[in-house]
């Protein structure tokens, strides 16, 4: 089932964390930050939603590092449920895709949780002093490609954020599935 981003509350601080990646490192916030800013993804490897978008995500997170601006995607769904999204699965569909940033594996859910993560994919953009200035979309494609000469969102309000410290006002939300929440 499809959900749909919250309205989130700009300039709060982004949440801490210390996660394992699929290159079996640990990365902390400190550690994925860049110097203009910072983008937290929120995906999964089995929703059809990040699939359609999973390859322009990795070209604009290669434009917005080179840029100085940090990026990590974190996967949070409940693997024993979603067994396509289990740590050894993520290691797969970041190596297929050639992720040039860290995947993080939330296996407690509480860095989702921290963060407010609703769908996958669900983005979160800070500027340098690591306050929320974006909450949107990648793009207007859902499942299927932007038109031709459809706007960058996410690369354009990184950019915005790194020159300016604001973002535009008018932030689409991103829908996506719904992070798959663990029984509590």
């Amino acid at each position: 089932m499809a959900a749909t981003s919250t309205q989130a509350v700009l300039d709060t601080p982004a949440a801490e964390f210390r996660l394992e990646a699929t290159d079996g490192k640990t990365y902390a916030l400190d550690d994925v930050a860049g110097e203009k800013g910072t983008v937290v993804v929120f995906i999964c490897n089995h929703c059809p939603y990040v699939k359609a978008v999973i390859d322009r995500m990795v070209s604009d997170a290669r434009v917005l590092m080179s840029e100085s601006v940090g990026f990590a995607a974190i996967c949070s769904n409940d693997a024993a449920s979603y067994p396509e999204d289990s740590y050894e699965n993520m290691k797969r569909f970041a190596k297929a895709h050639d992720f040039p940033f860290p995947y993080l594996h939330d296996e407690t859910q509480t860095v989702a949780r921290a963060y407010g993560a609703v769908c996958t994919p669900d983005f979160f953009g800070y500027d340098a002093d690591r306050k929320l200035k974006y909450r949107g979309r990648l793009d207007e494609g859902r499942t299927s490609p932007p038109h031709a000469g459809a706007p960058r969102e996410l690369v354009e309000a990184m950019r915005a954020i790194a020159l300016t410290g604001v973002a535009p006002a008018d932030q689409k939300a991103s829908i996506g599935c719904s992070i798959k929440w663990k029984d509590e």
